[in-house]
């Protein structure tokens, strides 16, 4: 089963939609605040929101839908 991350920042109402979304669709993820990360701020500070699978290292970068997530779920 994938991992999937939720890279974002706190204050960041994109990265509060793509959250929703995530959640919505019940799917197991862990959020990532990459202010407290600096690899993760070097990649992707201006990429936030992006959801991150683990297991294959795809990475959906913002704006992504429902259908989007679960494309990269089902891979």
């Amino acid at each position: 089963m994938s991992q999937l991350l939720l890279l974002g920042t706190s204050a960041c109402h994109l990265c509060e939609q793509a959250e929703s979304l995530v959640v919505q669709l019940k799917l197991p993820f862990t959020k990532v605040d990459i202010a407290e990360q600096e690899q993760w701020q070097e990649r992707y500070a201006i990429k936030i929101p992006v959801l991150l699978d683990l297991e294959s290292q795809k990475e959906l970068c913002w704006p992504f839908s429902s259908a989007d997530i679960l494309h990269l779920w089902e891979r």
